[in-house]
């Protein structure tokens, strides 16, 4: 049919051909009747142009088994057909649209054609599928571009992936990635924590023509999962996920300053320290390497005082009967600030021993001044009798003056304080006097003060004077005084039932106004005269207690703190609210500087200041390992401004330590005579590395769990009572549940990393949330002591709701030291009982005891003993033997400057012995001493 329609169309335009060559014939023969009217040429019609494509076939992909459109255009064209391989496609197979230019008038035709995958598949060979289309008009034919077709596919597997690596801060850093083979090739995106990485927006990612990732400089926020994705019109594949983890290697910080010769006189050392912090080692970077402190000799120029030389000979006997000696301030001379000898460099004596005559000498005064007889031993009488007379005037003044300053000082203490001394009886009250009108009116009662020596040192300063009778005492704090709420200090006279009152208004800082009133007598005192501190009080770890002569114990209850007040120590007739307080880790600093390392919780006792007749006791748990003497312990007070000062040293007592410390196994006792702010510090001593005991404490969240995510938290703390009770307060607020006891860990002073890992993990329920393949807490957040309670997450994604089940391992160790692990066996959706790990020995005892029952041992044998073993004896079975057989005889001459050693050791046996139950430790001390006679009190007076 197509050949029939080409042939005629040939014939058609043949016979157009013989009309328009006749036409011209007869022009021809006419043209010389007509030249001179016709034109020289005529107009002809135009040529029909060749098609021009306006759309050509463009190369396709088929995807699975869907077919595609190949599409052309041409104008003008009378006739578009496909030839594909070089083969003409059946007319049957176009689907043709005809349009009319608007613009050119010409004829507009569109073809389309389908291709499925079959036709593409029969196929065979090297070439791959194409076509083109092919367009006619009257001026010829025109050709298309070739259009290929081709199946399209995207392998399963990358020829290479990323592969996950560890790299320092600043380091480059080059993620492979090959993707799989595919028609058309596939397209490369990178996936940081499942979010598209554009270069564009982020300088420090490049991505090379080759479609790997380069990080040109590794910041930490880099450290993350990196996954590479390909992708084509077919599918679209992920590579294995590759973890990058950017570790930072220690650096050491400048030195300190040297620190002053320990050494007062001597040899001594110097030392300076320096931290791992500039950086801090992250995610298992390289600790620094060479020692945290330096130490050197230094030699401090003792004091060497002045000593006498022997005495010359005596001189030659001179005219006044006279002969002399001297010595010199030279053996030694007085060096480096010693003090001078003490006495005279010259002496003189009669060297005749009374025999020498002055008859001569008198001869020659006569000689020369002529004189009566007896003239010279009544100018002698006179000069005696001047002196005497002087002596009787400045006598009588001085007789006068004492008795003035007597009548003024008796009067002063009778207004002020007679009606404390003397139980408020009129005969010993005197009026103010009526020539001061600033003093109370007389009809009035008195505002009484404190009696006097009520209070000792700097802290309070009784100055009263009657000019200002009527004004409160004004009573400056000690660098030792810690502020309290509405704190009131309390002191009870036996006879007078007043009080002291120390408002808490807070209203200044610069000291505190103490006022002290009479029980129902008298106004309040003006409240704009008083100022005070407050500090806030936790029920849960405080305790306080009005205690008396009498004494009393103060304890918090599961932490292991408490403050022994013995009997005496405070005076008689007198009262003082104490309290005990162990300051939450958010409102204090921490005693530990340097290597030091803070080793139980810091605690203040008070009131400050008060006067305190013989010592008390304060028991502070530590976390020290005592296996081995590798450690330094130093008891620190904090001052008024906040600042850590130095008490003692275990070690390094001296008739100046205020303080004795009884170091035990899992606390220490200190007896002091000073209340304030205390802590517990330590140090390795060289050359061995010092431990800590840590509580590994394992939480999860309170069943039954309703979400697929799941938390397990590892606590580490100090092996204290009331580090662990921080922690579980702290738990039950955010709704966990201890699954086990706390299990131990001895942290060793090696700079080394606590390192945590969870393990055997059942992959076909649960998945692992973590990045890397372990989490580390820093040796310096751990060693200080100072961090809030230090914990490590570890976050799990079960299957579905109905995986209740989960078991696995999480390993905690020091690197390169010990280590403990957690075999978890738990059921999600039942519900655990609450657990309490904490120790029952002193939860029963209750927070305060007040008088004889706050003590295992009655008054009476306690006077027993000390008369028995105060006085020293020849055979050493005394005090000292005592302390020996306790195990209190560290340092002996701290209990040989008090008035009764064998009581104060008696305190301390009654704070180290404050759980049990029975005398047995102190019985079985003086059995050994042979002290029957006392044996035989105890056992007839006391519940031995």
């Amino acid at each position: 049919h197509t050949h029939a329609q080409l042939s005629g169309g040939l014939a058609l335009s043949f016979c157009a051909a013989n009309l328009f060559l006749s036409a011209l014939a007869r022009l021809s023969t006419d043209a010389s009747d007509y030249s001179e009217v016709l034109p020289d040429s005529f107009p002809s019609a135009a040529a029909e142009p060749l098609p021009e494509f306006q759309l050509e076939p463009e190369d396709a992909f088929i995807v699975k088994n869907r077919p595609v459109q190949l599409r052309c255009r041409a104008s003008p064209a009378t006739q578009i057909y496909f030839k594909c391989n070089g083969e003409w496609v059946n007319q049957n197979d176009h689907v043709t649209r005809e349009s009319l230019d608007q613009i050119t008038g010409l004829v507009v035709r569109e073809v389309d054609i389908s291709v499925s995958r079959t036709q593409v598949e029969e196929l065979f060979g090297l070439e791959d599928y194409w076509c083109q289309c092919v367009a006619w008009s009257s001026a010829g034919t025109t050709k298309s571009r070739r259009a290929y077709v081709r199946i399209a596919y995207l392998r399963k597997n990358f020829e290479q992936e990323p592969l996950g690596r560890e790299v320092r801060l600043e380091q480059e850093v080059l993620l492979q990635c090959r993707p799989p083979e595919g028609i058309p090739p596939a397209e490369v995106d990178w996936l940081k924590n499942e979010e598209t990485i554009d270069p564009a927006l982020d300088s420090n990612f490049l991505v090379t023509v080759d479609h790997d990732l380069i990080i040109k400089q590794a910041r930490l926020s880099d450290t993350a999962n990196y996954t590479c994705v390909a992708r084509n019109v077919v599918a679209k594949r992920r590579s294995s996920t590759a973890t990058l983890i950017v570790y930072v290697s220690g650096g050491w910080s400048s030195w300190t300053e040297w620190s002053e010769c320990n050494a007062k006189c001597g040899r001594g050392w110097q030392r300076r320290t320096r931290s791992c912090t500039n950086p801090a080692p992250l995610n298992g970077g390289a600790f620094c390497e060479g020692p945290p402190f330096q130490r050197i000799t230094c030699t401090t120029l003792c004091p060497v005082d002045g000593g006498w030389t022997e005495w010359a000979k005596w001189s030659a006997c001179g005219t006044e009967c006279t002969h002399w000696r001297s010595r010199e301030c030279q053996a030694p001379p007085p060096r480096n600030g010693g003090r001078h000898c003490v006495g005279n460099m010259m002496e003189s004596k009669n060297c005749t021993e009374g025999l020498c005559s002055r008859n001569k000498k008198v001869s020659i005064e006569r000689e020369s001044h002529p004189l009566e007889p007896g003239a010279g031993l009544a100018v002698y009488a006179g000069l005696v009798g001047a002196l005497l007379l002087c002596g009787v005037l400045l006598l009588c003044v001085g007789v006068l003056a004492y008795r003035r300053s007597c009548r003024h000082l008796r009067s002063d203490i009778t207004d002020s304080s007679s009606a404390l001394t003397a139980a408020f009886h009129p005969s010993n009250y005197k009026p103010p006097r009526q020539d001061n009108p600033h003093l109370l009116h007389p009809s009035a009662p008195p505002d009484l003060t404190a009696t006097a020596g009520s209070f000792r040192g700097p802290l309070f300063s009784l100055q009263q004077s009657a000019v200002d009778g009527h004004h409160k005492i004004p009573m400056t704090t000690s660098p030792l005084l810690d502020p309290l709420p509405s704190l009131k200090i309390k002191v009870y006279n036996s006879s007078t039932l007043s009080s002291l009152e120390l408002p808490g208004d807070g209203s200044s800082a610069d000291g505190e106004i103490l006022s002290l009133k009479a029980v129902g007598a008298g106004p309040r005192p003006d409240p704009r005269d008083t100022h005070g501190y407050t500090l806030p009080r936790d029920p849960g770890n405080s305790a306080s207690a009005t205690l008396g002569c009498l004494g009393g114990r103060l304890s918090v209850p599961s932490t292991g703190v408490s403050l022994l007040v013995p009997p005496g120590a405070i005076p008689q007739g007198k009262f003082y609210e104490m309290y005990l307080i162990i300051n939450k880790w958010e409102k204090t600093t921490s005693p530990s500087e340097g290597s030091q390392t803070a080793l139980g919780p810091v605690v203040s006792c008070g009131p400050s200041g008060m006067l305190l007749s013989r010592p008390v006791v304060l028991t502070l748990p530590h976390c020290a390992q005592l296996d081995s003497p590798d450690w330094t312990l130093t008891l620190k007070t904090q001052n008024h401004q906040g600042d850590w000062e130095e008490v003692l040293t275990a070690g390094e007592e001296s008739f100046s330590s205020p303080c004795y410390l009884q170091i035990e196994e899992q606390s220490c006792h200190v007896l002091m005579e000073q209340l304030g702010t205390y802590g517990l510090a330590g140090r390795s001593a060289p050359p061995r590395a010092a431990c800590k005991r840590l509580q590994l404490a394992l939480f999860a969240p309170r069943a039954p769990c309703l979400s697929l995510d799941y938390s397990l938290r590892i606590y580490c703390t100090q092996d204290t009572p009331h580090a662990l009770k921080e922690v579980l307060e702290l738990e039950r607020s955010l709704g966990g549940v201890l699954l086990e006891d706390p299990k131990p860990l001895l942290f060793k002073d090696s700079y080394h990393n606590l390192r945590l890992s969870i393990h055997d993990i059942p992959h076909s329920h649960w998945r692992s949330k973590l990045l890397a393949k372990y989490q580390e807490i820093p040796f310096y957040h751990i060693w200080s002591g100072s961090q809030r309670p230090l914990h490590c997450a570890f976050s799990l994604e079960r299957g579905s709701l109905a995986v209740s089940q989960l078991t696995c391992k999480i390993c905690v160790r020091q690197v390169e030291g010990e280590g403990q692990i957690f075999q978890l066996r738990t059921d999600i959706q039942e519900t655990l009982p609450p657990h309490s790990p904490l120790p029952s020995g002193d939860t029963c005892v209750p927070s305060s005891q007040v008088g004889p029952y706050a003590f295992r041992l009655p008054a009476s044998i306690r006077h027993k003993i000390c008369a028995s073993l105060d006085a020293p004896s020849a055979r050493g079975c005394d005090w000292r033997l005592l302390a020996h057989s306790l195990g209190f005889d560290r340092y002996l001459n701290y209990f040989a400057t008090k008035p009764s050693p064998t009581g104060v050791l008696l305190d301390l046996w009654e704070a180290c012995h404050q759980g049990d139950a029975d005398l047995v430790s102190l019985a079985t001390a003086l059995e050994e001493m042979g002290k029957s006679e006392v044996l035989v009190v105890m056992t007839t007076e006391g519940d031995c």
